[in-house]
C-alpha cells in the first residue's frame, strides 16, 4: 500500500496563543511572537512511526521539507519525495530560534494533487486544511491526523496513533466524512458558525474517526445554569480556577456575575476575574504561583476534555493543576454512546494520567463517574 502524507507546518500556532485558531500569516507571526512552536510535523512524526510498526511494509510518498520530509525523517520511515513546494514554502527555524513560516493554501492543494495516485493521503492539520485538501479534489480516499486547533470536521481520526492505526487496517472500505470549518474573525468574537463545506471519503473505521463536532440543543433549558451553580459552590476561596472555552463555563461566568472571554480561558479567583483569555505561557505562569484548578466541558458529539481549542492546557499546565473539573449535561454524555471522554495533549504521559473514570458534573448537585482515556489508546 503507498500512504502519502501532507503536512501543514503552521497549523495549531494559535491554539496556545489564545488566538482561537491559525489562519493567515498576521496570525501566525502574532502566535509565533507570543512563543507557540510548531506542532503539525511532530504529530505527523508520531503517526508515521506508528504505522510504519504495524505495517512495515507501507510505501509513504510525501512532500519536501516541513511539509512531510522533515516527519519522515523523524520518525526513521523510508520514504520517496515526490514533490517540492514554491520556493521558499515551509517552516524554517534559524540559528537564533526564530521560525519563518511561509506555507499556505495553494501549497497544501498543489501537494494533495501531486500525491493523487496513493491509496491513501494523510493530512496534518486542522479543519482549514481538510478545506484545503478537499477544495484539491483528491482522486483517492484521505484521513486527517489531528493538528489544528479546533477539529470540528469528522474526517480527522481521534489521535496520531489512531490515524496510523487506521492506515494500517485499511482495506479500500470507505465512507464519506464532512469538512466543516469556522470563520476565525467571527469565532475570535465569540460568534460560533460551523459552515459545512463537503465530504471526503475516509477509511470506514468510525470508532477511531472524531465526528462532527454538535452542540447541546437537546439539552433542557437551565442545565448549564444549574451546572454552574454546583461549580461555583465548589469552588474553595482563595485557590483560582482557569475556565475554558464552551457555552457551560460561559454559564460558569454568569453565575458569578463575570463576562468571560467568548472561547477563551479565563482564570478567577473569589469571584474575581484574575486573567481573562490567557495563553498558555500566562496560564502556567499562573499555575505556578497558586492552587489553580482546570474547568473544562466536553465537546459534544466527539467527546474531547482536552486538546480541541483549548491548547493553553498544555501538559506541562496539566501537571501544575491542582486538579480538573469536568462538566458535560446528561444529554451530551448519552449522545456518547457508551465511548470513553478523550483527552489529547500532546504528551503520552499526560494523557496517561487521565486515565480510567473521572467525575462530570451534571447538574447541581449531580455528577457521575465516567470512563476518561487517552486519544491514543485503542478505542
Amino acid at each position: 500500500m503507498i500512504v502519502g502524507l501532507v503536512v501543514n507546518p503552521v497549523a495549531g500556532l494559535g491554539g496556545p496563543a489564545a488566538l482561537k485558531g491559525s489562519d493567515g500569516p498576521d496570525v501566525q507571526a502574532r502566535a509565533l511572537a507570543l512563543g507557540a512552536v510548531p506542532r503539525a510535523g511532530e504529530r505527523a512524526a508520531a503517526a508515521l512511526a506508528a504505522l510504519h510498526r504495524l505495517r512495515p511494509d507501507v510505501r509513504v510518498r510525501t512532500v519536501a521539507g516541513a511539509m512531510g520530509e522533515d516527519s519522515a525523517r523523524a520518525a526513521g520511515v523510508p520514504h520517496e519525495v515526490v514533490h517540492r513546494p514554491r520556493a521558499g514554502a515551509g517552516a524554517a527555524t534559524t540559528a537564533g530560534g526564530a521560525v519563518t513560516v511561509t506555507t499556505g493554501a495553494a501549497d497544501t492543494r498543489a501537494a494533495v494533487a501531486a500525491l493523487g495516485g496513493a491509496d491513501l493521503l494523510l493530512f496534518a492539520g486542522g479543519d482549514g486544511t481538510a478545506r484545503d485538501v478537499l477544495d484539491a479534489r483528491p482522486r483517492g480516499p484521505v484521513l486527517g491526523v489531528p493538528a489544528g486547533v479546533k477539529v470540528y470536521s469528522g474526517c480527522f481520526a481521534v489521535s496520531p496513533f489512531a490515524a496510523a492505526a487506521t492506515a494500517a487496517a485499511f482495506d479500500g472500505t470507505t465512507l464519506d466524512a464532512e469538512v466543516v470549518d469556522l470563520d476565525e474573525e467571527a469565532y475570535r468574537s465569540g460568534r460560533v458558525g460551523a459552515r459545512l463545506y463537503g465530504t471526503l471519503r475516509v477509511p470506514a473505521a468510525r470508532t477511531r474517526l472524531s465526528g462532527r463536532k454538535s452542540g447541546s440543543s437537546g439539552a433542557p433549558p437551565g442545565s448549564a445554569e444549574s451546572i454552574a451553580r454546583e461549580v461555583v459552590a465548589s469552588m474553595v476561596p482563595g485557590e483560582a480556577y482557569a475556565l475554558g472555552p464552551g457555552a457551560t463555563t460561559l454559564a460558569v461566568g454568569r453565575a458569578l456575575g463575570l463576562d468571560l472571554t467568548p472561547l477563551g480561558v479565563d482564570v478567577v479567583r473569589d469571584g474575581v476575574l484574575l486573567a481573562p483569555d490567557v495563553t498558555e505561557r500566562t496560564l502556567h505562569t499562573l499555575a505556578m504561583s497558586q492552587v489553580t484548578h482546570g474547568v473544562l466541558s466536553v465537546i459534544g458529539g466527539q467527546g474531547f476534555v482536552i486538546g480541541r481549542g483549548n491548547q493553553q492546557f498544555s501538559p506541562r499546565v496539566l501537571d501544575r493543576l491542582a486538579g480538573i473539573v469536568v462538566l458535560a449535561t446528561q444529554q451530551k454524555l448519552a449522545a456518547l454512546g457508551g465511548r470513553p471522554l478523550l483527552v489529547d495533549s500532546g504528551d503520552a504521559a499526560a494523557d496517561a494520567a487521565f486515565g480510567g473514570h473521572t467525575r462530570v458534573v451534571t447538574g447541581y448537585r449531580e455528577s457521575v463517574m465516567y470512563r476518561i482515556q487517552s486519544a491514543n489508546e485503542e478505542l
